[in-house]
């Protein structure tokens, strides 16, 4: 019969062996033979050499007991009781014996156990510790395998092996959406894994106006277009495939909103469509205010010059028939007339329907020359501040006329007048924009009285406010000659010398003192 008993510790499992006694079935005879030799004197063979299994780990060593002594009585006497016992136990075994089935080697085993035990039993009974039976366990060391999302260890079941770490099926997630990332391939970035498509959708450029994923290039490169003061970022193909773009912010239409056509050619984005003058009338108090305002700087107009809104198709005949309209923008939005012409103005505001605009009424009006500005007009369905900043332009250059300023250079009327535009702008914009982050102006001088005219005026929504700054970047980053570079030096002059100073060099001699 063997055997064996498993001490679980805290270290890797080991396994020792109990006893083990090794048997054979043999007759009679035999087994006599066998068991005089082992009480020859001398003989080396006794069971008592048999040892027990040692428990690594604990205090308490266990070793084999040694054997008893033999006692003072003679040989013979000794043999002769053994004998005895050794048939005593013979005959009670097989009394025990279910219908004889117990085969004899059963018997002589347990006759040489009892013999053993009779021999080797001492006086005093020693102390065994008991050790409880554990069924072994599959143990790793610690830190063998640390799962590198819940830091805790990998014992049992499956495991990825990724990034220099292993990980739990469940515990490797993806940075953006939290899920586990079941597919083979997957997107690394700073360390962190991320599924494709999750990657994609953080870092791959979204078109603002289709709002799809802007394509690569022939080179593979992701090639888009952005707006220098939006960041509206976009397909380049969008430049060509006649999108939308609105007239007064430069933004193009999104396929989710869509823009106001003004019947002309023009679309305004709903942004710009909140504050949009639409008829003479309704511009009339803008106009008045922007008076107010040169005159707020000893700039007086003494003149009645006459103010319409048109048309897109009025203002470029109106051009047309201007002999003194070599200074105009690309696409122009205001003219300060000086011939005598028919003008046809809107004198009724259209309304929306759909999205464009129905219902416009207009008028011809005729233009009689009285002084060197005949009227100002300005294309109609623009914001309010872009409207202003037009009138603020044109009414400079009529200023300039009704005061003697002839013959000026392109760059240096047109600086002069942007200048104006722009003071104009900055002082409807900062009080509400100036602390908004991102914008830059340039600095230009005013009068107290127009920045305590602008105190008493309501504050404007942050939409009209940051159109205000654009309208101001749009100036300011002009790159015409005319417009854009002769901006930049009326506007150096007029930071170091002052408006009024600046202004009377330019009548001297016809350009900006350096």
């Amino acid at each position: 019969m063997a055997s064996s008993d498993v001490n679980h510790l805290s270290q890797p499992c080991i396994y020792g062996l109990a006893g083990f006694v090794a048997t054979s079935p043999v007759r009679k005879s035999g087994f006599m033979k066998w068991l005089s030799k082992i009480f020859k004197p001398g003989s080396s063979r006794g069971l008592t050499g048999i040892q027990q299994p040692q428990f690594l780990g604990d205090e308490n060593m266990v070793s084999g007991v040694p054997s008893g002594s033999m006692d003072n009585r003679t040989r013979a006497e000794k043999e002769h009781e053994e004998l005895d016992c050794t048939s005593a136990v013979s005959e009670t075994e097989d009394l025990k014996r279910p219908n004889g089935s117990r085969q004899r080697v059963d018997s002589d085993e347990e006759l040489a156990r009892e013999l053993q035990d009779s021999q080797n039993r001492p006086s005093y009974s020693p102390y065994l510790p008991s050790y409880p039976s554990y069924d072994p366990i599959l143990h790793y060391p610690s830190g063998y395998r640390t799962c590198g999302g819940c830091n805790r260890d990998i014992e049992y079941g499956n495991y990825l092996g990724c990034m220099g770490t292993f990980f739990h099926p469940g515990c490797f997630c993806c940075r953006a959406c939290g899920y586990p990332i079941t597919e083979h391939e997957f997107s690394l970035s700073g360390g962190e894994p991320y599924h494709k498509s999750c990657f994609k959708e953080l870092t791959h450029p979204k078109c603002e106006v289709c709002h799809l994923f802007i394509p690569t290039n022939s080179a593979g490169l992701i090639e888009y277009r952005c707006h220098p003061f939006w960041f509206q970022k976009y397909c380049p193909s969008h430049e060509l495939d006649n999108t939308a773009r609105c007239c007064s912010c430069e933004r193009l239409e999104s396929s989710n909103a869509r823009y106001i056509s003004l019947g002309d050619g023009r679309s305004l984005c709903l942004e710009c469509m909140e504050s949009a003058i639409m008829d003479t009338g309704d511009c009339q108090p803008l106009y008045h205010a922007i008076r107010d305002y040169y005159e707020g700087m000893n700039m007086r107009l003494d003149q009645q010059i006459p103010m319409l809104l048109v048309e897109r198709q009025a203002l470029n005949e109106a051009i047309v028939g201007e002999k003194n309209g070599s200074h105009h923008m690309p696409e122009t939005r205001g003219l300060c007339l000086s011939e005598e012409q028919t003008v046809a103005s809107i004198h009724r505001r259209p309304r929306i329907g759909g999205h464009r605009l129905i219902g416009m009424g207009t008028q011809p009006q005729r233009l009689i020359r009285r002084c060197e500005v005949t009227a100002i007009l300005v294309l109609y369905g623009l914001p309010r501040l872009l409207t202003g900043a037009i009138l603020a332009h044109e009414l400079m250059h009529g200023w300039l006329r009704l005061k003697g300023y002839r013959n000026l250079n392109p760059k240096v009327e047109e600086g002069i007048c942007q200048v104006l535009s722009y003071m104009w702008l900055e002082s409807e914009v900062m009080p509400d924009f100036r602390n908004m982050p991102g914008t830059s102006t340039c600095s230009s001088s005013s009068s107290s009285s127009s920045s305590s005219s602008t105190s008493k005026k309501g504050r404007k929504s942050a939409v009209e406010a940051k159109l205000g700054a654009f309208f101001m970047h749009q100036i300011a980053n002009d790159t015409s000659p005319a417009y854009g570079e002769g901006f930049r030096a009326a506007n150096a002059a007029v930071n170091k010398y002052g408006l009024r100073r600046t202004l009377d060099h330019m009548h001297l001699t016809g350009s900006f003192p350096l």
